[in-house]
């Protein structure tokens, strides 16, 4: 997975860096800190653009999300709470838990959409509500958008940052990789071992 992720980065370039920001926003197998930290570390060398990478990490970001604007915007309560009934164990969430955002959505309209941006699990699981809501379509892309870019400047940085302490020890680069993979996965695993319905708590 370590040797994937890097060379879908270094190798796909720009494209595997869309691809994989889509797919870490539709569900998430490599956290967008990994990627875009990585896309931030080859900045550093020379290897990529900081232009061209900021403009396909979100890009990226927003396909992955209107992915589940789509889902809710199409498919509605009355169509969604069954899946999420019958598979809501696999995506370690259940009803509540739309309910919850949807709610964190209508307080803060769409707003919610841009500042979810820079908040873990959030920043996914605000596009379903946002469709539920039937948010303008142009409003939650730009609003996906420019929250995605401002938080990806941050994350490239970081990455460019990160290479001036990797310089000269480029195999740590692997490591750090695996280690939020890893913490990643971990996380999953245990959330899906320990979690049960509310009405089972």
């Amino acid at each position: 997975m370590t040797e994937f992720i890097i060379n879908a980065v270094e190798q796909g370039s720009y494209i595997g860096i869309l691809l994989l920001m889509a797919l870490e926003n539709i569900f998430p197998p490599v956290p967008s800190e990994v990627i875009m930290g990585l896309g931030g570390v080859l900045v550093g060398q020379g290897k990529m653009g900081f232009w061209p990478l900021l403009f396909a990490g979100t890009v990226g970001s927003t396909l992955g999300n209107y992915v589940w604007y789509w889902v809710g915007d199409k498919w509605g309560y009355e169509r969604l709470r069954p899946f999420i009934d019958r598979f809501g164990r696999w995506l370690t969430m259940e009803w509540h838990d739309i309910e919850r955002v949807t709610e964190f959505f209508q307080k803060h309209g769409q707003w919610a959409v841009f500042f979810a941006r820079f908040l873990p699990v959030f920043r996914t699981m605000i596009s379903l509500p946002a469709g539920l809501a039937h948010m303008s379509l142009r409003r939650f892309i730009a609003f996906t958008f420019v929250g995605s870019a401002i938080w990806n400047v941050f994350l490239i940085f970081a990455g460019t940052l990160l290479h001036t302490y990797l310089d000269g020890a480029q195999n740590m680069l692997g490591w750090i990789v695996a280690g939020f993979v890893g913490v990643g996965l971990a996380a999953y695993v245990w959330r899906l071992v320990t979690w049960k319905p509310r009405a089972q708590r």
